[in-house]
């Protein structure tokens, strides 16, 4: 699919005008090039990537933990799916099987292209990471922020705004052309205290990135061809649902009946004060783990007493859930996961599934436990007391290798 960006030439000079123009004032980590391309991170998880690759080709590459939601997409987009061979593909293939990879833009023969995304409006984070040099006037006013926020100068007047603008357009034009220069950075920066600018230190970027006369811009080898990956084949969603799926089909590993204990006593005294027509018949109903716990429907379900809201119900049941959970929890047989606790005037029956997802909990595209959740339980019982959907919660479960089973995406 073809992407309207400019070309690798512009976005690479209006990248490196910045990191110059901010490696001038001590920040090399922000905006910065170097022999493996063109880098940006704002040290809040989100980044972006140029490379300039032989042939005149180049691969533009990042990930926002906000906006990319190709990331997160159902089922997975695979974004290298019939990309090129000549990308770099050890870099690309690392962040895509750590889930940071958001987008990748490949140049060749005059335009760029991508992946098809399923939706034309889905978020992949180019924007919000590499905005900065997808345009000019983008570009421009990210060079007046050094100045004005990074710098901490003041414009007095309209007049001094203008003067700014017009000394970024300069340096923009300049790293076009390849004459960055000390009058270049310095008819930016100059109007700064001396002691928060270091000229030699933007040109020696400005070097790197073969902006200044007599350099050239860095490129990496193009690769011969792609290489054997693994891919993602169940997203997030579907890979719970997978696990939900194999305890809801489980059977429970047989286990001794906890012993009666004051939490428990407390538990049924709750339910029994809290039954809707009064007559001390209640099923409290709950789903939990150390960090979550969600109360279900019974039948008839806990009522709020007089004065009391369903929050203060709701959070004194939970942490009543709890303690019974804490005072139950077996250093071999592991904590329950479902609780369903059915009380009469005079008697309680207690149901616990530490294995299996209960027939009395209907799922109806509700959430279960997340894997996450189950794997911090499931490491601490003994292992003859985990089920064997246990193994589904391994993140190699969502991936594939090219052997045969997947067809591994091939080089376009």
């Amino acid at each position: 699919m073809l992407i309207d960006i400019a070309d690798p030439d512009t976005l690479w000079a209006r990248w490196g005008a910045h990191a110059a123009a901010l490696a001038a004032l001590g920040h090399h980590d922000v905006w910065w090039c170097d022999a493996d391309g063109a880098h940006h991170d704002d040290h809040g998880g989100n980044w972006a990537r140029l490379v300039l690759v032989e042939g005149g080709r180049a691969v533009l590459f990042g990930y926002d933990h906000e906006y990319s939601d190709t990331t997160w997409a159902s089922p997975p987009l695979d974004l290298l799916a019939g990309a090129p061979a000549w990308l770099p593909w050890p870099e690309l293939t690392r962040f895509a099987e750590e889930d940071q990879l958001g987008y990748v833009h490949w140049y060749d023969a005059g335009g760029w292209a991508r992946v098809a995304y399923p939706e034309p409006n889905l978020g992949d984070g180019l924007s919000a990471t590499a905005g900065p040099v997808l345009d000019g006037d983008r570009a421009r006013r990210e060079l007046l922020d050094v100045v004005f926020e990074w710098g901490g100068h003041d414009a007095a007047d309209e007049a001094e705004r203008a003067d700014v603008t017009a000394a970024a357009d300069r340096l923009l034009a300049a790293a076009v052309a390849g004459l960055v220069d000390a009058a270049a950075l310095d008819g930016l920066l100059g109007r700064l205290r001396p002691d928060r600018v270091d000229v030699t230190a933007g040109l020696a970027m400005a070097a790197r990135a073969g902006l200044t006369p007599g350099t050239a811009r860095p490129e990496v080898p193009a690769s011969v061809e792609a290489p054997p990956r693994r891919v993602r084949v169940l997203s997030d969603d579907q890979h719970d649902e997978l696990v939900w799926a194999a305890m809801r089909a489980a059977a429970e590993t047989p286990r001794p009946t906890p012993t009666p204990t004051a939490e428990l006593a407390a538990l049924v005294d709750w339910a029994r004060r809290r039954a809707p027509a009064g007559d001390g018949r209640c099923a409290l109903v709950v789903q939990v783990t150390d960090s979550a716990l969600s109360q279900h429907d019974g039948d008839p379900a806990p009522a709020p007493r007089p004065g009391e809201d369903d929050w203060t119900a709701f959070r004194e049941a939970g942490e009543l859930v709890r303690r019974l959970r804490a005072a139950e929890a077996d250093p071999a047989h592991g904590r329950w996961l479902f609780l369903r606790l059915r009380t009469t005037a005079d008697g309680f029956t207690v149901d616990r599934c530490y294995d299996s997802w209960p027939e009395w909990l209907p799922h109806h595209g509700r959430g279960g436990p997340w894997r996450g959740e189950l794997q911090a339980e499931l490491d601490r019982r003994s292992p003859e007391f985990r089920p064997p959907w246990s193994v589904l919660l391994a993140p190699e479960v969502a991936r594939l290798g090219p052997p045969p089973s997947f067809a591994t995406p091939t080089a376009g």
